[in-house]
């Protein structure tokens, strides 16, 4: 009688575990790529990176940004 218990609980333990699904969600198969870019000016390779505004070998920069006012931050004047 008691090993029919000790199966039972193992059966539902078993159960919980195939129903159960993933943290965060399903995983997506993709294919393997690389995400690298190359400097122009260098040639020297880094990695594509969101806000990386400058070579880390020779100084070129990829990207130029001009701060202007926004709605709610404005430019600090200096000259006071």
């Amino acid at each position: 009688m008691e090993e029919k218990k000790v199966n039972s609980f193992l059966d539902k333990l078993k159960a919980n575990a195939k129903k159960q699904s993933n943290y965060g969600g399903e995983t997506e198969i993709n294919d393997a790529q690389l995400n690298a870019r190359d400097c122009p000016n260098c040639g020297a390779g880094r990695a594509k990176q969101d806000g990386v505004t400058h070579c880390a070998y020779c100084g070129f920069e990829f990207i130029s940004v001009k701060l202007t006012d926004g709605v709610y931050i404005k430019k600090e004047d200096n000259s006071i």
